[in-house]
């Protein structure tokens, strides 16, 4: 080897040297880019907002065990209850009245006693009846005291009790004990004999108060698909008001356009050659209308979401803290998900924010669907909310909360992973500018929000509930409407009540109607409702009095009475309309915020209906009234089985009185209309099924409160945009090596079903 053959490898193993030293020094310093960072510090107080917190399962056990040693009656788990029988149905948070809390969170009062409230079923006594109990002080309970006539005026009769799964489960055993008067008929039409077939319940349950009378709709079953799209045009009524199961009875049943005694006649017809049978088959899985199974292999993963130094948001406990915003959430077991104390840059903008009810009515020419007008909320919107798949669902690297409830039994239940919370990226501008005049620069801000979110499955549709906090001080709710459409059987003139999406298949056109409760507190308790829209006014040019000009002009008006207020659904409405403070900004302008409505809503339940009051809420797309402690929600869980006597009757809060200068609430209604299409198959899409509201500040700031964000950007035309220093932008290269370690994938959603 000669000299020069040597100095050129030791050149390169110096050059080697040097470039690993390179890259151990990079991967140094690597950390301090990608450390994860404490979220900010807010300026809340610890363990105020338990005030609004949910049971916790240990609670829910000492009410339990109360109940059963204080009221001197057998309770039988409600799990096993029979109609006949007393029972706990549901144990849930008494949110204290909000004088109370206001003094505690404002004035330095004492903290509200933490109560329950049950909800019993008296089935076993001379007057059956549904009775609750607020139950308290917790975690240690001593007292207990009946608050029904307070809440309704009266006993709630048995008849209006939300169906149990107990009672489910002894209505199908008897629709099986009547499917076997008729088997020659279930070969030749579903190549059945009854127990592969589902059973699908609709409601409501008659047509007076008093009836517990349900049409029950029969699909094939197939297992991994949704049964929903596979009606095999078979429906049955069952009457089931006695409180003796034994007593239950069969009372009419429906095939293919014709209505029958019961299955021994159907039978009797299909034998003497008169019935048209159309006959189905069991289809394979992969074959079947509802499977989701992938037709294609997995590809390349697609974008993730993740936070470089961790999230930025705090979860303690029951309350999120995120850039300025501060909430404390929850989640009803039966209307569903629940905030309050949402405050901004320490400001309380609403004292209240939560989902009241979700109504879906459908049409069609078979009984079941001609028949359904599903109120979520007495099936339960919260608890059906189940595990969140993470990565599709919610961000793979989102913050993921338990939440327990009790119903239907004396044993809490969990379902895990079933609130998200995450920070959001929009990949949208909050807000830009590029200067290409006078001065040359750029200006703007990422669209970053924080979403809390949860998913009710209720029976065939998939609600997904967002709540979303800008960093211009505005809320955005917002609901998307996907899963499984609800089929009849096509038969005659079935188009005329939705589109035909199978072979048998009719998708049946229904609509979505979801209402809200805002208890908007701006500025302080006291608003009022101010409205803004706009006119044209023809006047002389000023300058030129030979011609005329069409100027835009603004309308200003401030509403009085609550009848004012309500402004009905599908109406023109105010183009702004403001919960107003009394205070005025630094411009002179009454602090205020906007409520903006996105819907496109199906028309309401004629008031003629009887059973429109149940619904009335809906009348409206916003009504606003004078808060009162004893018209808490709009609705009622008892409202599905009698709603020609509605327990609650939304229409009975608007009475005129006074809203200026008053603590007022929000009612707010949206909606779509959905007439089913083939493109619903296997499963509706969210892409435009969504709709919802917005809560902006119009007013309340002296400028936009964005301006103070950490995440802003600004550099000109002098400044050099690729430096770290001056534009935060550059920065970002550097976090491309901060990839996540994420948490092995787990679900475990099926456990609790």
């Amino acid at each position: 080897m000669n000299v020069k053959t040597v100095l050129i490898l030791l050149g390169l193993a110096l050059a080697t040297i040097f470039a690993l030293v390179c890259v151990l020094l990079t991967r140094g310093r690597a950390p301090s880019t990608c450390q994860h960072l404490p979220p900010e510090q807010e300026a809340t107080e610890d363990g105020q907002s338990l005030v609004f917190a949910d049971l916790t399962p240990e609670e829910m056990v000492q009410v339990v065990r109360y109940l059963q040693g204080k009221l001197g009656v057998q309770l039988v788990d409600a799990s096993r209850a029979k109609p006949s029988d007393n029972c706990i149905a549901s144990v849930d948070l008494q949110v204290p009245a909000k004088a109370e809390v206001l003094r505690f969170l404002d004035g330095g009062g004492a903290r509200p006693p933490r109560e329950a409230l049950a909800v019993l079923y008296f089935g076993n006594q001379p007057d059956p009846n549904v009775t609750e109990y607020v139950v308290g002080p917790l975690p240690t309970p001593a007292y207990h005291r009946d608050v029904t006539v307070q809440k309704y005026g009266g006993k709630v009769p048995y008849h209006r009790r939300p169906v149990t799964g107990k009672e489910h489960v002894d209505i199908n055993a008897l629709i099986q004990r009547e499917l076997k008067k008729a088997p020659l008929f279930l070969t030749a039409c579903c190549e059945s004999d009854g127990t592969n077939l589902a059973i699908l319940s609709t409601a409501p349950r008659g047509f007076k108060s008093g009836d517990r009378s349900t049409w029950f709709v029969l699909f094939h079953n197939t297992a991994g698909t949704g049964y929903y799209l596979s009606p095999v045009g078979l429906e049955v009524l069952v009457e089931h008001r006695d409180l003796q199961v034994s007593h239950w009875r069969l009372h009419k049943v429906f095939y293919n356009g014709r209505y029958f005694a019961s299955t021994g006649d159907l039978e009797q017809e299909f034998v003497a050659g008169t019935l048209e049978v159309v006959r189905l088959k069991q289809t394979q899985t992969d074959a079947v209308l509802g499977s989701m199974r992938p037709r294609s292999p997995p590809g390349s993963p697609g974008p993730l979401h993740f936070e470089p130094q961790g999230p930025r948001y705090r979860v303690r406990g029951n309350c999120i803290t995120f850039q300025g915003w501060s909430i404390a959430f929850g989640v009803n077991p039966n209307s569903g998900p629940r905030l309050f104390d949402i405050r901004y840059h320490g400001e309380r903008i609403v004292y209240e924010l939560s989902l009241q009810e979700a109504l879906a009515l459908y049409g069609s020419n078979c009984p079941g669907g001609m028949s359904t007008r599903y109120l979520d909320g007495s099936f339960g919107i919260g608890r059906f909310a189940y595990e969140l798949v993470r990565g599709l669902d919610c961000p793979y690297t989102a913050t993921y909360v338990d939440r327990h409830y009790m119903a239907e039994s004396d044993t809490p239940k969990t379902n895990q992973n079933s609130l998200c919370i995450f920070e959001h990226d929009s990949a949208l501008p909050l807000r830009r500018h590029f200067s290409d005049s006078q001065s040359f620069y750029y200006g703007g801000l990422r669209k970053n929000t924080l979403i809390i979110r949860t998913i009710s499955t209720l029976i065939n549709y998939d609600y997904i509930w967002d709540f979303m906090f800008h960093g211009s001080g505005a809320v955005e709710v917002c609901v998307h409407a996907t899963g499984y459409i609800s089929t009849s059987f096509l038969h005659g003139q079935g188009t005329g009540y939705g589109n035909r999406v199978g072979p048998h298949t009719l998708g049946t056109m229904h609509l979505h109607h979801i209402h809200y409760k805002v208890d908007l507190d701006v500025d302080g308790q006291l608003n009022s409702l101010e409205l803004q829209d706009m006119e044209y006014e023809l006047i002389k040019d000023p300058w030129s009095l030979q011609n005329t000009i069409e100027r835009p002009h603004l309308r200003r008006e401030r509403l009085e009475r609550e009848d004012e207020a309500a402004f009905p659904l599908n109406a023109p409405m105010p183009r702004y309309l403001s919960f107003a403070s009394p205070n005025p900004n630094k411009w002179g302008h009454p602090r205020s915020y906007r409520i903006q409505i996105i819907s496109f809503a199906g028309k309401h339940l004629p008031t003629s209906s009887s059973m429109e009051r149940s619904v009335s809420w809906g009348r409206y797309q916003l009504a606003v009234t004078r808060r009162r402690e004893e018209e808490p929600t709009s609705t009622s869980i008892y409202n599905q089985n009698d709603p020609w006597t509605p327990t609650v009757a939304f229409a009975d809060f608007i009475n005129n009185e006074t809203i200026t200068n008053e603590d007022l609430v929000a009612w707010i209604s949206v909606g779509f209309l959905h007439v089913p299409h083939a493109e619903d198959v296997p499963n509706t899409v969210t892409v435009g099924n969504s709709v919802g509201f917005f809560l902006r500040p119009y007013n309340y700031f002296d400028e936009d409160p964005s301006m103070d964000s950490p995440d802003s950007v600004y550099f000109s035309s002098e400044q050099d945009a690729g430096a770290c220093g001056a534009n935060p932008l550059a920065c970002l290269p550097p976090t491309a090596a901060c990839a996540p370690r994420l948490p092995p994938f787990h679900f475990g959603g099926f456990l609790n079903l």
